[in-house]
């Protein structure tokens, strides 16, 4: 018993399980980054040495215990480093979104309270110094990546290099070693260990702390769940700032000792997914939406033999992947003309794709597809759901591997709790469980129930077989003035189904019917009109082109008939639709950073057209604010034709024997 205790002890913080992993399996890859086309591999030894030298020069900054450390820009094993090195010397690391605008950064810096930032590069760096009169805590800022920095001379701006060669020269001394060992140990599971923020979809973001010993604990159980040992590898593509990475990626990894390969850039991390072949893959729907339509694009312009073979051996996936996943029972011609489509189409697509070494690959954030889900699922790809918040430390629920449905999201994950309250919100108690939110003890009490369960704000059901299906936020589920459901998520991910459209806005609470504005996929009905030669010029003129809303049209008449079989839906058939003149974008508050829609600011923003969809107008415009990659603001006019889309008949429910 005593010497099980020690080992929890030891190992109830993330330096502690780094300073572990360096001793046990020191020689092993621990981190990958792909620089200027070469990957570069540091072992788990070299990492804690490098993490060390962080802690110290933070150290000599004056970063102490309790402190807040910010940390700004994409995944880069320095940043993921430094996040260690603060929570070695018990300071708070805080990482946020690297596509924040400057004013988003600073009012989160304020909220955090950070003292030290440290920034990827000039452009986090920038955004930081154009609002430091705000900032009078912030006393420090490093930057990893010096291109474009060599002339500033800011006071506190310093090079993380710099840093820690400082570092590594103050742990010659060993009474600075034994200071650090010191720090180390002294740390608890119950310290915070990270700040969280929220994608703030109802409101402003919150800050969620997590402790050191309850992530732990919630990471070793789906380590076990799905069996990732020191011998996996993932691709850190995810944003720094999602609960995502920091679960799947940083405490998995620190948990089973996996490799965490960062990508050269968000541009090139398709192509390095298929350079580095992860074993566990995580990825939201709208990646693989994207993904699928660049196969789809590709294989329109293939050979005719070429797109024969896809066509005949999906067929064969389709009628018969999800079956032999979930080992059923199949006919042996049947699996002789799946291997056959292994052979020939599966494997190649899946290696395309960077998939061919993925054991486990899960999807989460939002509802996808059943038919894109089953896509994946048929050839090949062991893709699960699961469904979390960061509140939970991610997992509430998963599926495990042969009890995957694309409708719901799985049981319970391992020693979670979740029950359906009396309104139908889902509510959970989690191993990972927060401690509550940065500076907001108010809002920490409303967040949970009397006897500690947390409400996620969602609702949901549990089916027969246990698993839990999400119908939508609870407050967004409404009904039609004659009292029909309107769930907006379930029916804007039917029309998100289709590769032309990449997000959608239902309407309908409170109102007669349901209308929609929508947004096409610029790839995809780009490459259409691109064969169709349909010439265009911008994003907005190709929207307003007729044929595209006739193609839109018929996708929103597809939904609405499939809509018409489902008692409980087929009077929240779409009405009247439009396509919006400019793409949702999170740089203007449409979108929260993990590209959820803000519905009520997307209600105020575009009124106008809201108004057009239900007076009856052919036409609707809209004058909005838009802002550009540097920041700047600009101003958008554009018109939208509005359709009018005949309902189905409800479909007869099927009678009772």
């Amino acid at each position: 018993m005593g010497s099980a205790r020690e080992t929890s002890v030891a190992s109830d913080t993330f330096a502690k399980l780094l300073r572990e992993h360096a001793v046990r399996r020191g020689d092993r890859p621990a981190f990958r980054h792909k620089d200027f086309g070469l990957w570069q591999t540091w072992t788990w030894a070299q990492v804690y040495h490098e993490t060390r030298a962080i802690a110290a020069g933070l150290i000599g900054l004056g970063l102490d215990r309790g402190h807040t450390m910010a940390i700004a820009g994409a995944n880069r094993p320095k940043l993921y480093w430094s996040m260690t090195a603060a929570q070695m010397i018990g300071a708070i690391p805080a990482p946020f979104y690297a596509d924040s605008v400057a004013d988003e950064l600073a009012t989160l810096l304020e909220h955090a309270e950070a003292s030290v930032v440290i920034a990827q590069d000039q452009e986090q760096v920038d955004k930081i110094l154009s609002t430091r009169d705000r900032l009078p805590r912030v006393r420090h800022i490093l930057y990893d990546e010096p291109r474009g920095l060599g002339d500033y001379d800011e006071p506190g701006l310093h090079a993380l290099a710099a840093v820690m060669a400082k570092g590594r020269a103050a742990l010659v001394d060993a009474i600075a070693s034994a200071d650090l060992d010191r720090r180390i140990d002294a740390g608890k599971g119950s310290d915070p260990s990270v700040i969280l923020y929220t994608s703030g979809t109802t409101g402003r973001s919150k800050g969620v702390v997590l402790s050191g010993e309850r992530s732990i604990v919630a990471a070793r159980s789906t380590v076990a769940f799905d069996r990732l040992t020191e011998r996996d590898e993932v691709l850190a593509y995810l944003p720094l700032a999602w609960v995502g990475d920091h679960y799947l990626n940083y405490a998995q990894g620190y948990v089973a000792g996996f490799c965490m390969a960062c990508p050269e850039s968000a541009d090139t991390a398709a192509g390095d997914l298929r350079e580095i072949g992860p074993t566990f893959h995580f990825a939201p729907p709208r990646v693989f939406e994207a993904l699928l339509t660049r196969v789809e694009i590709r294989m329109e312009d293939a050979g005719a033999v070429k797109k024969w073979l896809y066509r005949r051996f999906m067929e064969v996936a389709k009628r018969w992947g999800e079956r032999i996943a979930n080992g059923e029972k199949v006919p042996f011609s049947a699996r002789l003309a799946y291997g056959l489509g292994d052979l020939l189409i599966y494997a190649p697509l899946k290696n395309a794709l960077g998939f061919s070494r993925i054991r486990v690959a899960y999807t989460a954030g939002e509802a996808i597809g059943a038919d894109l889900f089953a896509f994946y699922r048929s050839i090949g790809l062991n893709l699960k759901q699961l469904y979390g918040q960061t509140e939970a430390f991610l997992y509430v629920t998963a599926q495990a591997d042969r009890a995957v449905r694309s409708d719901a999201v799985g049981p319970p994950a391992p020693d979670v709790y979740v029950r359906i309250a009396s309104d139908g919100e889902v509510q959970f108690k989690s191993p990972g469980m927060f401690v509550g939110y940065f500076r907001e003890d108010d809002k920490t009490r409303e967040a949970l129930t009397e006897d500690g369960y947390v409400k996620t704000g969602d609702a949901g059901f549990f089916e027969a077989d246990g698993q839990l299906k999400i119908v939508d936020r609870a407050k967004d589920v409404g009904r039609l003035v004659n009292g029909q459901l309107f769930p907006p998520k379930y029916i804007e991910n039917k029309l998100k189904f289709f590769p032309n459209i990449r997000e959608a806005v239902a309407i309908g609470d409170g109102r007669e019917f349901v209308t929609a504005m929508i947004n096409i996929e610029l790839a995809s009905v780009g490459n259409w009109a691109e064969r169709n030669n349909v010439s265009y010029a911008s994003y907005q003129e190709l929207a307003a082109h007729p044929r595209v809303t006739e193609m839109i049209g018929a996708h929103v008449d597809a939904v609405n008939h499939a809509l018409s079989r489902e008692p409980m839906m087929a009077g929240a058939q779409i009405r009247r639709f439009l396509i919006l003149p400019k793409e949702l974008d999170a740089d203007d508050g449409e979108l929260t950073r993990t590209q959820k829609v803000r519905r009520r600011f997307i209600a105020e923003r575009y009124a106008p057209l809201i108004d057009g969809l239900y007076n009856g107008a052919e036409e609707a415009s809209i004058a909005a604010e838009i802002t550009y990659e540097d920041g700047r603001k600009g101003k958008l006019v554009g018109a939208s034709r509005i359709v009018d889309t005949p309902p189905y008949p409800k479909a007869p429910e099927a009678r009772a024997a």
